[in-house]
């Protein structure tokens, strides 16, 4: 592990994290606006789109996130966390990682059980490679999905609030090594 410049992450795992954060939140966006549109409209198309790129934007940015982030060392917290909250810190993080992973993956899943491919804008970036499917069992995938998806937007909100709360409770530089 290379370390970093004293006190940030590596650049570009500020960037990634960032982008990604972007990502996420049109992701989250996009499908609670998927019920507002009526079905067969063209703007619950854009919608659904927007959601399924920004999916894929993050299963594809999330790789390389963790190849940055293992590559470089973190920056020491100051001052140091007593070790319930590190514990907690590795574990909450250790949750967002695997959700930047499986939920994409997962949202694939779902559509190629179903039968669907995945559409983008009017271009079919991965066809229905199982054929017609089954859309009892792609309905049972999209209930998980929407699940992990509901579970984390706790996951997340904790993550923010525990950033918020070392930087203006703790007053230590955990928010600082990611901007």
């Amino acid at each position: 592990m290379s370390s970093t410049a004293p006190g940030r992450y590596a650049p570009a795992l500020r960037w990634l994290h960032w982008i990604i954060f972007v990502f996420v939140l049109i992701a989250y966006v996009a499908i609670n606006l998927d019920d507002v549109f009526p079905h067969g409209s063209s703007a619950r198309s854009n919608v659904k789109a927007a959601h399924f790129l920004a999916g894929i934007a993050v299963l594809l940015l999330a790789l390389p996130r963790m190849a940055v982030r293992f590559a470089h060392s973190a920056p020491p917290i100051q001052p140091p966390m007593d070790r319930w909250s590190y514990a907690l810190s590795k574990i909450t993080h250790l949750a967002l990682y695997l959700f930047l992973i499986v939920q994409p993956i997962m949202g694939i899943i779902t559509l190629q059980i179903s039968g669907k491919p995945i559409v983008i804008f009017g271009v079919t970036v991965l066809p229905a490679v199982f054929g017609p499917g089954n859309r009892a069992l792609g309905n049972q995938w999209e209930d998980i999905h929407g699940t992990v998806g509901t579970v984390f937007y706790y996951v997340i909100g904790l993550h923010i609030l525990a950033a918020l709360w070392h930087h203006f409770g703790r007053k230590d530089n955990t928010l600082r090594r990611m901007l």
